[in-house]
């Protein structure tokens, strides 16, 4: 068993080619802690977000603080605190603050793939 101490907690500026804007993450389980699992803390600035990206695994975010877009093809949906999201395999999304609130959440999921995809112009309704 390993309890990861929430004081143990350090942001560290993210440099990945799926944000955009000023993005913080801290992962708390890697594979060196889990071998089916991935656990990440993501904090989003107003403004940031990710790219339109898909995943080849199931991904779970949980909203920690803030409010933010949940976006698929489909649908964009404001997320706060308290809410869970569930993002089946495959499905292509993006997600983040809204354009004048930071938003964080806990992402849960397992080893696989993600891909990155281009930018698809799109208005951002949530504000």
């Amino acid at each position: 068993m390993h309890v990861i101490r929430g004081s143990s907690v350090q942001l560290q500026r993210a440099r990945r080619e799926i944000f955009t804007g000023e993005v913080e993450t801290h992962t708390y389980v890697d594979e060196t802690l889990g071998e089916h699992l991935r656990l990440s803390l993501v904090r989003f600035k107003a403004g940031a977000r990710t790219k339109w990206h898909r995943h080849a695994f199931e991904q779970a975010l949980l909203i920690t603080e803030g409010r933010g877009v949940v976006a698929t093809d489909a649908a964009e949906h404001v997320v706060e605190a308290g809410d869970v999201v569930v993002v089946p395999a495959g499905e292509r999304h993006w997600h983040g603050g809204t354009e004048s609130t930071a938003m964080a959440h806990i992402s849960i999921t397992t080893p696989g793939e993600t891909t990155v995809l281009e930018p698809v112009d799109r208005i951002r309704s949530a504000g």
